[in-house]
């Protein structure tokens, strides 16, 4: 436990600070209102067993106590973003799994801090700046009307198309924002010190997602373009944004301990639990089912049916092109290439799931679980870049692809479709800017992360396992734990 006591408090002042203006912010604000309008009575012909169809509303909602499409969207959109949480549970096994035993609190930790920071945050001032009022820069961000909720829904005039109470809206947009900063926890594992950890997932959670979030889903400029940037539930917005900030944290941060030899071949670092990983992976593939066609906010049966078939297609198409690649690559139906397979084809189809029938959909998959094989091996051999989950793979260059991909197969618009090649040209400038904003942001993040309170741990510490170091406990006690050889 004297391990525990290394760290001083000086060190802990940004988390700590950032809890206790969220508490403050939380005491302070007052309990909003949001005013209902009065339902209009209609009479319902009982030997008919019929309903009366409801005045015509000028808002294009009923958003009466007793209308039945408005609770339905809103229990729609809640259930879905519930599964969508549920995918934190995804992530942490994947992570766990793909990694060495003395690091699985760890993970675990990362995970679980990564969705209660973003709660907090998000909820003071990330969502406003994705979606509030008052915003500047010609659509760089959004504005400061609705922190923490306030203003009613006239402050969110980014998201005033979800026609569903605030409460909602909020919450299903900040599973999103949890998801975006626990990508990068896969790629920076086994070597990050976790108070710094802790740094990253708040200034991800408060200002850059919500920021390049605001450009796609705001009012923001991609959104205004004369062909306008399209990502419907985030391969970009999401996936690309927590990968790319990946790479850079992984790029500042250095390879693992005996991750490269002296001569700087790559060595394999086998994952402790596949059937963790497994496990994980179809969690999140249901997640998605929350992820993709809850994206629509609302019940369109039409619209949700397809989007879940497109959805499943993708994935499973993903599964099988990667395991297929792995076999002529490395001569063995490799497991983990399959795995991620699946989420590859997950994270592209994430983007033109809307947009797409469910041919292109398989295609998209098929692509993207080939492609997730040749990036692993790239990023690795050639880039010299540490990722201990694939995950700048599966959700960086995967979601540039799957972004992509709409502009090629999309019904309306797309290349294949007559469409032209406008719609594909917008989504590249998208995928362009997120790419550059990301590694921007991200090098300077963990940049002034390493020169100020330090971004990794001790040689010792490391080659030990930061179960015990960092937090004083160990995932499987009483297990002996083979050590990795040092390069």
């Amino acid at each position: 436990m004297g391990r525990l006591t290394e760290f001083d408090r000086g060190r802990l002042w940004l988390p700590l600070f950032v809890v206790a203006v969220g508490v403050l912010v939380l005491g302070a604000t007052a309990t909003l209102a949001v005013a209902q309008d009065e339902a209009a009575t209609e009479e319902v012909a009982v030997e008919e067993v019929t309903e009366a169809p409801a005045e015509p509303d000028p808002s294009g909602l009923n958003t009466t106590l007793n209308s039945t499409s408005f609770a339905l969207d809103t229990i729609w959109v809640i259930i879905a973003g519930c599964l969508v949480m549920w995918m934190q549970a995804g992530f942490a096994l994947v992570e766990c799994g793909l990694t060495r035993a003395k690091n699985a609190v760890n993970i675990c930790m990362k995970n679980l801090l990564d969705f209660s920071f973003g709660s907090i945050l998000f909820w003071i001032i990330g969502f406003s700046l994705m979606f509030g009022a008052g915003g500047s820069w010609n659509g760089f961000w959004g504005g400061f009307d609705g922190i923490a909720l306030q203003g009613g829904d006239e402050a969110f005039p980014g998201i005033a198309w979800a026609l569903v109470p605030l409460d909602a809206k909020f919450f299903f947009q900040l599973v999103f924002a949890a998801t975006t900063a626990t990508i990068v926890s896969g790629a920076m594992a086994e070597r990050t010190k976790f108070v710094s950890y802790m740094v990253y997932s708040v200034i991800v959670s408060a200002l850059i997602y919500p920021i390049s979030g605001h450009w796609i889903w705001g009012e923001g400029w991609l959104a205004s373009m004369e062909t306008p940037f399209s990502d419907f539930a985030g391969s970009t917005v999401v996936h690309s944004c927590g990968g790319w900030l990946a790479l850079a944290g992984a790029i500042v941060l250095g390879p693992r301990l005996g991750k490269f030899d002296s001569a700087g071949n790559a060595r394999a670092i086998p994952g402790h639990n596949i059937p963790l990983v497994a496990l994980g992976v179809f969690i999140l593939w249901l997640g998605w089912f929350g992820f993709n066609p809850g994206s629509t906010m609302s019940a369109d049966a039409g619209a949700i049916a397809s989007i879940t078939v497109n959805t499943n297609a993708a994935a499973a198409a993903g599964a099988i092109a990667a395991i297929f690649t792995a076999k002529m690559l490395f001569g063995k139906w490799e497991g983990t290439m399959a795995l991620n397979g699946a989420l590859a084809g997950l994270v592209a189809i994430t983007a033109p799931c809307a947009s797409v029938t469910t041919g292109p959909s398989i295609v998209i998959g098929l692509i993207a679980g080939a492609l997730v094989v040749f990036s692993v091996l790239g990023i690795e051999k050639i880039l010299k870049v540490d990722d201990p989950v694939g995950a700048i793979s599966v959700h960086g260059v995967c979601g540039a692809w799957g972004t992509l991909s709409l502009g090629l197969f999309a019904t309306e618009g797309g290349l294949f479709y007559g469409g032209g090649a406008s719609q594909l040209i917008s989504q590249a400038i998208g995928v362009v800017a997120m790419f550059v904003w990301c590694m921007a942001t991200g090098f300077v993040l963990f940049g002034v992360i390493k020169a100020t309170i330090g971004l990794r741990v001790s040689a010792e510490e490391e080659r030990e396992g930061l179960d015990f170091g960092e937090h004083g406990n160990e995932a499987y006690h009483g297990f002996v734990l083979e050590a990795m050889p040092e390069g």
